[in-house]
């Protein structure tokens, strides 16, 4: 089974080819290898670390050919693992408390430092896959985490806009967008004390939201103690805000964006985090498809600002009776 990049010469970009992930189990009915007493989790922890089974990279990555004139072939190297979130086999972010999701945040921060001190790591991406309409072949809250030898093009794009914004105004980007944000307030949801949610100006998936940090920084370490705190409550909210959306667990993927580890300095990019919801209403699904495989152009049905304000609904009912350390943007 090999582990190999392949590169695009047409995008510029590397591909991840792993055989082994065809024989992934689909969420086994008998036995869960995430709850605690199995074989990999063991007893007495709240959150855990581990390997993935079927990683699409690993470090002793082999690959099932060599390059040939444009067609270059690379080992598969880095590391894919697996983020326990609680020991409890169902629920989402809002269902944990907020010292468990505060210590699923301290975790992030130790893996992205772990994992990106290899010099041959480029890039630690941290996500959370929901739903079987994801993908999501275990239904144990977790996340996942991808190590890359590569910095992916999404952020590259992000990174270029940043620096481009940075040279001309000599200011960051994000922050500008807060900003515009707290202008307008129409699209603005939700902030504590450290933490913005959004629905962005510029949204590609119906009810897609951003998090930003309120203060400049680069990645999680860079969080302080209390910032940590403010992080895990506004995840517990947009989990929550979105499960009361249709009055059902409404799957999205949710990406963490912070800064690549290859030893360069970032300072004009800035930390955020992103959520994809695929619904566009209770029965309908926004399906990518033509216009957005084809050309990478994204077709938005509606109004932003018109399903920001569903969202703000929604919040309202989730948090009515929950304690919480901000409060709704009206």
């Amino acid at each position: 089974m090999s582990n190999e990049l392949r590169w695009n010469p047409v995008l510029g970009t590397w591909i991840i080819v792993a055989a082994k992930r065809q024989k992934r189990p689909w969420r086994p009915k008998d036995y869960c290898p995430f709850c605690p007493g199995a074989e990999e989790t063991g007893y007495g922890w709240e959150v855990l670390t581990l390997p993935n089974k079927f990683p699409a990279l690993r470090p002793d990555a082999k690959p099932s050919l060599k390059s040939e004139d444009i067609y270059k072939v690379r080992p598969g190297y880095g590391y894919c693992e697996v983020i326990v979130e609680t020991p409890q086999h169902e629920g989402d972010l809002c269902d944990l408390t907020l010292e468990n999701l505060k210590k699923v945040v301290d975790l992030y921060a130790e893996r992205y430092e772990k994992l990106g001190s290899d010099p041959k790591i480029k890039y630690v991406f941290e996500f959370r896959n929901k739903g079987a309409l994801i993908g999501v072949s275990l239904t144990h809250p977790h996340s996942q985490l991808y190590a890359l030898p590569f910095v992916p093009p999404r952020i590259r794009r992000e990174l270029v806009q940043a620096r481009k914004f940075y040279k001309r105004r000599k200011k960051c980007l994000f922050c500008h967008i807060i900003e515009l944000e707290k202008k307008t307030r129409v699209r603005l949801l939700y902030e504590n004390e450290d933490f913005v949610l959004f629905m962005p100006f510029f949204a590609m998936w119906p009810y897609e939201t951003h998090i930003y940090s309120k203060r400049h920084i680069q990645n999680i370490p860079q969080l302080t103690e209390e910032e940590r705190y403010s992080l895990a409550d506004i995840l517990r909210v947009s989990t929550k805000m979105y499960n009361s959306l249709f009055g059902f667990d409404l799957p999205y993927i949710m990406a963490i964006h912070q800064s690549p580890t290859d030893g360069k300095k970032y300072p004009y990019y800035h930390l955020h985090v992103e959520f994809y919801p695929l619904h566009r209403d209770a029965k309908k699904i926004k399906y990518a498809a033509g216009i957005e495989w084809g050309a990478w152009t994204f077709t938005y049905d509606g109004l932003p600002e018109e399903r920001a304000q569903q969202l703000k609904h929604s919040l309202r009912k989730a948090i009515k009776d929950e304690k919480v350390l901000g409060r709704i943007c009206d």
